[in-house]
């Protein structure tokens, strides 16, 4: 049995017809960026978050350097986040001439250790960017007291959350601003990249309206420094089609991975992922933390069970990130998830046969 980490295809042919009519709505209209599937999108996106303004951008990546710019963050200004987490958290604040400043994050749920921020403010802080990782919320009211006691804007990274609340609120709504990725793997997936940026505040909006054109207020008229970077009108129409569904998806996440945990329970040196009360979890990803994993992974390849590892070097062990000084042994906890996790396929239409599977195999491995 072959046995897929996603299966996107299996996605739209569930939801073909809906998809194919949306997608050939836009061919028909001819507006391709900022069209009125964008404006709908975003006017559903907003209302689905429960936020006044939801921004389509080009990316993930992008929705964050819009957030960062809109706030003024820049050369000189340090940025508190962590190293467990995807690279493009952090690229964006080099890019912009920030500095980042690491934490080390929490051992149980994998998200930034508020109880560490504190020690590494400085008066060249600008901004706290908590990663909601694998799907679940940092430990927001205890970041948002520190932001607010040190006046600090928070950026949520939400690339991997999107669905998920914290004590009833939904993630992307909870600091300043929220960015989210619409990456095709993702829970909520477009058809190639896409991004949005999330907020209540109206100034911060606009601002980010005339910086994904290139700063413009109007045709040719540029009143900022901006970039290029808009949700086209097709990855709108698809969105919009698949918002219908997140939810639904996402609770079909969430029992895929009750029965991973209940199929692999007698595991007993298994690290099985951890879900505060507080807190639901989108289960982008459902990771383990294993002691062999090079085994169990070469195991499961020879018996056709695709696996992920997110993310195998933490990011202040990479090269890219040399200039900033960090060395191995600087932020344990981090090092300590990255050398052991690895994650199971998890797709809302995951068959169970597929995933009897997956546990079988895994039990087989450590008999």
């Amino acid at each position: 049995m072959n046995v897929t980490s996603v299966d996107l295809v299996t996605q739209y042919k569930n939801i073909k017809d809906e998809m194919d009519r949306a997608i050939h709505a836009v061919l028909d209209s001819g507006h391709f960026i900022l069209g009125e599937a964008s404006k709908e999108f975003e006017k559903n996106l907003a209302e689905y978050n429960g936020v006044k303004h939801a921004l389509g951008c080009a990316s993930g990546t992008d929705a964050l350097q819009l957030a960062m710019m809109a706030h003024g963050i820049g050369a000189g200004d340090e940025i508190i986040s962590v190293p467990m987490t995807f690279i493009a958290t952090i690229e964006v604040m080099i890019l912009l001439g920030a500095k980042p400043v690491f934490v080390d994050v929490d051992p149980k749920t994998y998200c930034i250790d508020p109880n560490q921020i504190e020690a590494k403010i400085t008066e060249k802080t600008k901004a706290i960017v908590p990663v909601h990782l694998y799907g679940q919320a940092a430990d927001m009211d205890l970041i948002m007291d520190i932001a607010k006691k040190h006046n600090l804007v928070v950026i949520e990274d939400c690339a991997q959350a999107i669905g998920a609340t914290y004590k009833d609120r939904q993630t992307c709504t909870l600091g300043d601003i929220g960015c989210i990725s619409f990456f095709p793997g993702k829970n909520m997936g477009a058809y190639g990249d896409g991004g949005a940026v999330l907020t209540n505040d109206d100034e911060i909006a606009e601002k980010i309206r005339m910086i994904r054109v290139h700063g413009s207020a109007s045709k040719y008229r540029h009143l900022l420094l901006g970039i290029n970077s808009r949700l086209d009108s097709i990855q709108a129409a698809v969105l919009n089609v698949k918002l219908k569904y997140i939810d639904q998806w996402n609770a079909k996440r969430g029992q895929h991975a009750a029965r991973y945990t209940e199929m692999l329970r007698e595991l007993d040196d298994v690290v099985f992922p951890y879900t505060p009360d507080y807190n639901t979890h989108t289960y982008h990803q459902y990771t383990l933390q294993v002691f062999d994993r090079t085994g169990l992974q070469n195991f499961l390849k020879e018996k056709g069970v695709a696996t992920g590892i997110h993310y195998p070097i933490p990011l202040h062990l990479q090269p890219a990130f040399a200039s900033l000084g960090y060395k191995e042994g600087d932020f344990p906890v981090s090092e300590q998830i990255s050398s052991h996790v690895i994650s199971l396929p998890m797709y809302p239409e995951l068959p169970q046969d597929h995933q009897n599977y997956v546990a079988e195999q895994i039990l087989a491995f450590r008999k």
